[in-house]
């Protein structure tokens, strides 16, 4: 890939989608370049929503591919970056 990809990955209910989210992101391991978690913590809460940005690799229709599995997920919204370098 001679572009740059990143997934920018929206979790309303992370506590439901997580399980679903993370058996994606085993199965296509092997593109996922970099994954960053992003959620609120305090020292009595814990936001139920969170942001996940994934560097992407590889074949750009298997990246894709998971952008829609994702995206078919409930309460999961994929936004894709693309960098051409």
């Amino acid at each position: 890939m001679s572009k740059h990809m990143i997934f920018g990955v929206h979790l309303s209910d992370r506590i439901k989608s997580s399980n679903d989210v993370q058996q994606l992101f085993t199965k296509y391991g092997c593109n996922i370049k970099t994954r960053i978690g992003l959620h609120d913590v305090h020292d009595d809460f814990c936001s139920t929503s969170g942001i996940i940005v994934l560097e992407m690799a590889g074949d750009e229709a298997l990246c894709d591919e998971l952008a829609l599995k994702l995206n078919a997920i409930h309460g999961v919204e994929v936004q894709k970056m693309i960098f051409k370098g």
